[in-house]
Parts: structure tokens; C-alpha cells; sequence
């Protein structure tokens, strides 16, 4: 039974809000103007509503020199997420604004409406040397407020415009609004899409990503965009184990069946608060195995809840991480999965119209 006061939170992942300590910030106990007044309707709090801040961001790309992350640069149009899933590695990115991971990042997001000009400014650069953009690697670029923005579909206006590779990554199937843009980018060799799948059980997805598309949208979306040759994955990341680890077999499969042509796989990872915040979820949501969970959590992660070394960090370690090594290569071997990943094409890059030394 939900208790008192926790409706304000309804459709929301996280169970609480409160600040990060390594900042030495004070915990949020009001909620500011942001919020509907705490009127009570029958004796029910209104929901919680998500604020949008406009950021005047500098620069648009980010740079990235880690080993174990394939790609040396991205882009994320919001900070925040709305999709709210529990376990995201991006929350405790929310301190940073004195701000926390907990609601504050599902609920209060940012959006930069100049990333598109700001793109366009850095291809520019008589330096720039093109390479794949990792687009929404942080938060969602399809999160529901791009319904409104439409910022990552600006961004991909001025990289189909300079024939610029993008690897998109999302868990929506808003994506396929963008069908028109990324098919014949594809057809050049210049566009794929990860979508990512959690778990086919609509109620483990509902609380583990409440904001999110279900699983069913999720894989409609890779069908409609395998169809249209897109060149698309599915990413089963993360695992958790003794609540969805049983399902990687099924995903594999159903994922080979929509027509996605490679899958991985990441067990879950809780960095900084967000251990915490998922451990709290665990007692709300799963309490009968909550302690089991946490269990194999720390035998795959060297006896802590998180383990930030690269390499090991995306992996595990020990039989837990070996056994799900086994189970999913076993599965995409059987489905056809992971036979083959041309790489995007960087030779047909060109800077943007207007680029300075465009005429001579």
C-alpha cells in the first residue's frame, strides 16, 4: 500500500529526492514554484509535474577519451530524463546543479534550443575532424518533451545536411517520427540506432522505466526501423539479476525476430546515489529479494554495489558475469545475432553550407 503523501510521485521511478552528499548540498524539503501547490483533492497530493529550463549552452559536443566506450564524442539535447528509469547512470550528473538525483532529475530537465546552431559552429571549425556523433548517451534524445522540442531532430537536420555519421541510442519509439531523416542517411552508411530493451514484463518495465514506451512500442519501433534499412541493435542494459536476468534468452530472440541485426548486453551498474535511490526501489518494489539482488550485485561487482574501473564497469566479474556471458552468446549465436558491424562512413563528410572557406 502506497503511504501517505507518496502520490505526488505516481509514474515517477525513483522514491525519494533527496541531495547529493558529496556535495555537502541541503536535502530538498520543499519543492519550490516548480510544483503544483500541495492542494489535497480527497486527500490525494496533485502529481508531480515536470518543469522545463532552458540552457544557453557554450559548445554542444562532449568529449570522451574513455578505453572502453566506443566513441570519442556525443551529444545530449536535455539533461534530465523523464523516461525516470531507477537505475540510470546519468542521476547523479542532477548535483551538479545542486539539484538531486532522485526526482528533481526526472522532473526538472533542461533543454538546449541551440544545439543544432551550436553543431553547426563546431562542423565548422576549419580543424574539425569528423568522426561518429554518439547521440544520447547521457539522457534519452527522445525523452517525451521532444515531442515539444524537436532538438535532436534539429541536430540531425545539420548532420544529414554534412553527411555526418550519428549512432542514436533511446529506450522510445518517438524515434521513428525521425524515419525520414535517418533512412537515407542510413542508406549512406551514415546512421544506426540502438533501442533499448529491459524487460518484456509491461509491470517490471512500468516500475523499473515508468515514463518510458513499453517493451512491446520499444520493439515495434526496431521492426519499423529495420524494415526501413536502418541499421538497428537492441541493448539489453541493464540486467539486473533474480528480476530480469531470465529473460535474456527472450530478448535476444524477440529482438532477432523485429530485425535487429546486433544486441548487447550490461549488467546494472549504480554509481555514486544511485545505489542508494535503487535500493530503495528494491524495498518498494521487490522487498521478498531485495537482499538476493543486492547479493549478486556485489559478487559481480568485486564486493561493492558499483565498481567504476573501466573494462570490468560494462562487464562484471566472477561466475554471475561469466554465466550471463555464456547465456547471451549462446542466444545471438542461435539467433544470428553479432555476425557482422560495418562501420559508419566518415569519407563523405562536408562542412556546413556558409562554412567559412566554402568557396574557395
Amino acid at each position: 500500500m502506497r503511504k501517505p503523501g507518496q502520490d505526488k510521485r505516481a509514474q515517477r521511478g525513483t522514491t525519494t529526492n533527496a541531495a547529493s552528499r558529496r556535495f555537502a548540498l541541503a536535502e530538498h524539503i520543499a519543492d519550490g514554484d516548480w510544483l503544483d501547490a500541495e492542494t489535497l483533492i480527497d486527500g490525494t497530493p496533485p502529481p508531480l509535474r515536470t518543469s522545463v529550463t532552458v540552457e544557453r549552452a557554450r559548445t554542444i559536443l562532449s568529449r570522451n577519451s574513455s578505453p572502453d566506450v566506443p566513441f570519442d564524442r556525443s551529444i545530449n539535447p536535455y539533461r534530465g530524463c523523464e523516461h525516470g528509469c531507477i537505475y540510470c547512470f546519468a542521476r547523479p550528473s542532477h548535483a551538479y546543479h545542486d539539484l538531486s538525483p532522485g526526482l528533481d532529475f526526472e522532473s526538472r530537465l533542461f533543454a538546449k534550443p541551440d544545439a543544432a546552431a551550436l553543431l553547426r559552429a563546431e562542423l565548422s571549425k576549419p580543424g574539425y575532424r569528423v568522426a561518429p556523433i554518439a547521440l544520447g548517451t547521457n539522457t534519452d534524445p527522445y525523452q517525451p518533451i521532444e515531442g515539444d522540442w524537436r532538438i535532436t531532430r534539429a541536430i540531425l537536420e545539420v548532420l544529414t545536411e554534412t553527411d555526418h555519421p550519428v549512432a542514436i541510442t533511446t529506450k522510445s519509439d518517438r524515434v521513428v517520427r525521425d524515419l525520414d531523416i535517418l533512412a537515407p542517411m542510413a542508406a549512406k552508411g551514415l546512421a544506426t540506432v540502438c533501442v533499448s530493451v529491459t524487460s518484456l514484463d509491461a509491470r517490471i518495465a512500468r516500475t523499473l522505466e515508468p515514463r518510458a514506451p513499453t517493451p512491446e512500442r520499444r520493439l515495434a519501433a526496431v521492426a519499423k526501423l529495420a524494415a526501413a534499412g536502418v541499421p538497428t541493435y537492441v541493448s539489453i542494459a541493464p540486467v539486473i539479476p533474480a528480476i530480469t536476468d531470465h529473460e535474456i534468452e527472450h530478448l535476444v530472440e524477440r529482438a532477432a525476430l523485429a530485425g535487429a541485426r546486433h544486441a548487447f548486453f550490461i549488467p546494472v551498474r549504480l554509481p555514486h546515489e544511485v545505489a542508494p535511490l535503487f535500493r530503495a526501489w528494491l524495498a518498494e518494489h521487490f522487498p521478498d529479494r531485495a537482499g538476493k539482488v543486492m547479493a549478486i550485485i556485489q559478487s559481480l561487482r568485486g564486493g561493492r554495489d558499483n565498481d567504476p574501473d573501466f573494462f570490468t564497469r560494462m562487464k562484471g566479474q566472477g561466475p554471475w558475469a561469466e554465466l550471463l556471458r555464456v547465456r547471451f552468446h549462446r542466444a545471438c549465436r542461435l539467433h544470428g545475432l553479432n555476425r557482422d558491424r560495418p562501420p559508419l562512413d566518415t569519407s563523405l563528410f562536408r562542412p556546413p553550407r556558409g562554412a567559412q572557406g566554402e568557396l574557395f
